[in-house]
């Protein structure tokens, strides 16, 4: 009888065995569909019994490191687990953890699991605002935060577990340094059912308050063996991924993915990013597989990248599209191409290039392993459309798809409507099935009766050396309904002022077809979410207002 550890590791052998055949990849994969599972128990537990290679690294700002076994996390996450179980912690309870990239996270996490609680991961960035959001919405149970952030809680109503993590846990909060002396070995209360609830993650909210996706024990567990072909990752890699702890990217290549393969999660923590710093860790460490979001593939192409010694043997992006620029620039420094990937919170990867396709420049690949990606004409809403919505066929539901958006069936079925997942972004699919990005739906935008894709024209403001970072909106227009304004951050030695928006009027037109051309021109920071993606609604408000210090393409004739 097969079990489902068995069919879990049959899912992931297969996919190691075609790392470099895409199409063998995709045509032969077939999601494990067990009726009970446990990551933690069934897979974690499993390749962790008698393993004494490193399963997390961890380098700190000033020097200090700590290395944990396979097999000593298994242990201290038995003890964590009953800690948690002797102080309340049951099946189905919300735990809100908002931790830093230390070793309690990943405890944490692992025991929750165990325990078969709901995990809400939470960056240590939020204020108390969105924590009583959180906490309401959330229906939190228990919370396990940083004793540097009990205060935030002070303002919090809810009758929830305090659990502080550091040396000075506040009157009322358990030490969950006491976890370390609780009972070793772990005994389930129960069998985990594949669909219970594992995880509950507040969208980052760009554009509206954050919604409540919710995740399975196999929609991210095994739905991120996805992810781990995507990026390559085999048996003893050392895998360094860039993301915040309490955002979705952070659990996908920092926990599921790397353990899937068996490698080992390295962590280089810092309070402010340092080029140089992270490329010499990284050749200490042996980094071979490496994840960064586009801000930091921007930052590190300002640096001399010839500093790493030993490169990655796999590069990839997530997060939001990476520019065609960047991508030329690393390949020239290192030899590697980063290759691109498309997801959500939502989901595990649905499209990617991995590891052996023939890329395409622009291109973010073709659809992962396990996944049925078709697009819907923005009019008829048919599928095989050249140009639509990516969306995500329902007939073969894949198994690293949300369960829905908690609390809120109509949201689910408008996003599962016609029997179609829906992701709300436009792509376009050429005649060998690569799929390239367009934009949001709702950033894509008409000039002249024009499509305008904005990240089209963000890559071409990229490849200025002035340019560091941009983003383009409609700006509002007499004649031609709506012109392109590029938001600009300007790369190091380049100063914001009529000089410089000449120089980059100039390139605009050498770059783009006349309708597509940057009209508009401002320079300055650009706003953010917490998770780092830019909040163009705040960029298209202040647009829509106006600006004294907007540059404008007629004046430089």
């Amino acid at each position: 009888m097969t079990t489902a550890t068995d069919a879990f590791r049959g899912a992931r052998d297969f996919l190691l065995e075609h790392r470099e055949d895409w199409a063998a990849a995709h045509d032969g994969f077939t999601w494990p569909r067990p009726a009970h599972f446990n990551w933690a128990l069934d897979w974690f537990d499993v390749i962790a019994a008698g393993n004494d290679r490193t399963a997390l690294h961890i380098v700190e700002e000033d020097g200090a490191e700590a290395k944990l076994s396979f097999a000593e996390l298994s242990a201290r996450s038995d003890r964590v687990a009953n800690w948690l179980r002797g102080h309340g912690v049951r099946a189905g309870d919300r735990v809100l953890v908002m931790l830093g990239n230390q070793l309690e996270l990943w405890e944490t996490a692992l025991a929750a699991m165990k325990l078969r609680a709901v995990v809400i991961p939470a960056t240590p960035l939020l204020g108390p605002a969105d924590l009583r959001d959180r906490v309401d919405r959330g229906r939190i149970a228990h919370v396990v935060v940083r004793d540097a952030d009990t205060a935030k809680f002070d303002d919090v109503p809810g009758d929830y577990t305090r659990i502080a993590v550091g040396a000075a846990a506040a009157p009322g909060w358990l030490a969950y340094e006491d976890a370390r002396a609780a009972p070793g070995g772990f005994t389930p209360d129960g069998p985990t059912a594949a669909d219970d609830p594992l995880m509950l993650y507040f969208t980052s909210g760009t554009t509206a308050r954050p919604k409540l996706v919710e995740h399975t024990h196999t929609s991210y567990p095994i739905g991120h063996l996805a992810t781990m072909y995507w990026i390559g990752l085999k048996p003893g890699d050392v895998h360094l991924n860039i993301s915040s702890p309490g955002w979705a990217k952070h659990a996908w290549s920092n926990l599921f993915a790397p353990w899937n393969a068996e490698a080992t999660v390295f962590i280089h923590n810092y309070t402010r990013f340092d080029a140089a710093r992270l490329m010499s860790e990284m050749d200490r460490a042996g980094v071979t597989t490496f994840c960064a979001p586009p801000t930091v593939w921007r930052m590190l192409i300002q640096a001399d990248l010839g500093q790493l010694r030993n490169r990655p043997r796999e590069a990839v992006a997530a997060g939001e599209p990476l520019n065609p620029e960047v991508i030329e620039r690393v390949r020239r420094a290192w030899g590697v191409t980063v290759r691109d990937g498309f997801g959500q919170t939502e989901t595990a990867v649905q499209v990617a290039n991995s590891p052996g396709q023939a890329l395409k420049t622009g291109s973010m690949g073709r659809p992962s392993p396990g996944y049925r990606v078709e697009l819907l004409d923005p009019a008829t809403g048919e599928p095989g459309a050249t140009e639509g919505e990516i969306a995500l066929d329902l007939s073969e539901r894949p198994v690293g798809l949300m369960a829905g958006y908690h609390g809120d069936p109509g949201k689910t079925a408008e996003a599962m409507a016609g029997g179609y997942y829906r992701t709300g972004d436009i792509g376009s699919r050429d005649a060998d099935g690569h799929l390239t990005y367009v934009g949001r739906a709702d950033d894509v935008f008409k000039a002249s009766d024009y499509k305008i894709s904005p990240f089209e024209l963000e890559s071409a403001l990229l490849e200025h050396e002035a340019v560091a970072e941009a983003a383009v909106v409609p700006a509002p227009d007499a004649l031609r309904l709506a012109v392109p304004k590029a938001y600009v951050v300007l790369a190091e030695g380049w100063q914001p002022g009529p000089d410089t928006a000449k120089v980059l009027f100039e390139h605009s037109r050498r770059a783009l077809a006349p309708y597509k051309r940057v009209r508009r021109l401002e320079f300055g920071e650009l706003p953010k979410t917490v998770s780092g993606k830019i909040r163009r609604i705040e960029l298209r408000e202040a647009t829509a207002a106006g600006s004294d210090n907007e540059y404008r393409e007629e004046d430089f004739r």
